[in-house]
């Protein structure tokens, strides 16, 4: 059986605030688990008025003590902005806490940010459909005119003049802190506590082909590829990541998890009711404004949406799986059977939290028939 899992923003909706949204997040967090779910997994975002999961950390422990045997975790923790030694003893402390539940998932988001603003258009690439999964042409950043936020953004998450060392050396040193093995360029040894000898299994998530795919490969560690935030390079990480995998002890070979927005109601009517604001809330992000709190389905309908617009949030729009349960968990049987999918992660945002735990309900029900 293919695990499916969920991942979470902690939304904030459109007349509410961020105290109800964590709220709502222990809450679906303990319906997940009574439903079946595998692992739940907290984003990490900053400068968004409509997410509440700034601090991964501190969110994973609230879950972690609010649920007693779901596996939880960061979706990812942006290395960008933060030390290897940090990471280490931030999970260390939650895996003492909760032992043998704890999953660090690794992303270089953080340091992503600072290349959109000199980011290049993407190659030209069609849409196409393969073995019945929509692969969209890409979005490019490149189509945001003003780009001095990302670089306000890396300045303010990070002490001044602070450089972030490459990706691929602090998923090294956070490897050599959990083994116990760190020793600096001078042969100077570091111990961590706690975080040493923690039983924390290790993700690399990655939205492209490129350098997590390839670090996550190298070292024979699990990989997350990001259908729902870079639907149009799934295939291109997946293939990239087990082209270059090198197996390992824990992983002889190579282990995917794949994502997708997803939104499941009693009938598809509803289903698509309740995820009209996605688009809006789409479209605020790739503007540059950070998500805003999610609209109402009525708020949602009142947007006048221009040409520009439509096509600005359309790879999201296009792949976001909406339907019933059986139409959903059909549709995340293709992505799993085109991409090869060990593990599936599925994120729902609604403006009512009601709608959020029934969608996550009637699709675990669904996805345990199927399979």
């Amino acid at each position: 059986m293919t695990r499916l899992s969920i991942l979470d923003l902690a939304p904030i909706v459109s007349g509410g605030d961020a105290r109800q949204a964590l709220a709502d997040t222990l809450d679906l967090a303990r319906a997940a688990e009574a439903a079946g779910y595998h692992r739940y997994w907290l984003a990490e975002h900053h400068f968004t008025p409509g997410v509440a999961s700034s601090a991964p950390a501190v969110l994973i422990g609230a879950v972690a003590a609010a649920t007693s045997t779901i596996r939880v975790g960061s979706g990812a923790v942006q290395l960008g902005h933060q030390t290897a030694l940090g990471v280490v003893e931030q999970f260390g402390t939650l895996d003492a806490l909760h032992p043998g539940r704890i999953d660090l998932g690794l992303g270089r988001s953080g340091q992503r940010a600072k290349e959109f603003k000199d980011a290049p258009p993407p190659p030209p690439q069609e849409a196409r459909v393969v073995d019945g999964l929509l692969i969209p042409k890409p979005f490019s950043f490149a189509s945001i005119a003003d780009k001095s936020i990302f670089t306000l953004w890396a300045q303010l998450l990070q002490q001044p003049g602070a450089q972030s060392p490459d990706f691929a050396e602090q998923v090294d040193d956070i490897r050599a802190f959990i083994a116990g093995s760190y020793r600096s360029a001078e042969g100077v040894e570091a111990h961590v506590n706690p975080g040493e000898g923690a039983d924390l299994e290790l993700w690399i998530l990655g939205s492209s082909g490129g350098q997590s795919a390839q670090v996550a490969a190298e070292r024979g560690l699990p990989f997350a590829a990001n259908y729902h935030v870079a639907p149009s390079a799934v295939l291109e990480a997946v293939d990239a990541y087990r082209d270059a995998f090198k197996p390992s002890d824990l992983h002889p070979k190579p282990h995917v998890m794949v994502s997708a927005d997803v939104v499941v109601a009693d009938t598809e009517a509803e289903a698509k009711r309740i995820a009209a604001p996605y688009g809006l809330w789409v479209r605020s992000i790739r503007t540059g404004q950070g998500a805003i709190p999610f609209p109402t389905p009525e708020e949602a309908l009142a947007h006048e949406w221009t040409p520009e617009d439509r096509d600005l949030v359309a790879d999201r729009v296009d792949t976001q799986f909406v339907g019933t349960p059986a139409q959903v968990a059909d549709r995340l049987r293709v992505l799993r059977d085109v991409t090869g999918a060990d593990e599936l992660l599925v994120t729902t945002i609604t403006h009512d939290h009601a709608d959020r735990v029934r969608s996550a309900e009637l699709l675990g029900r669904a996805w345990k028939e199927l399979s």
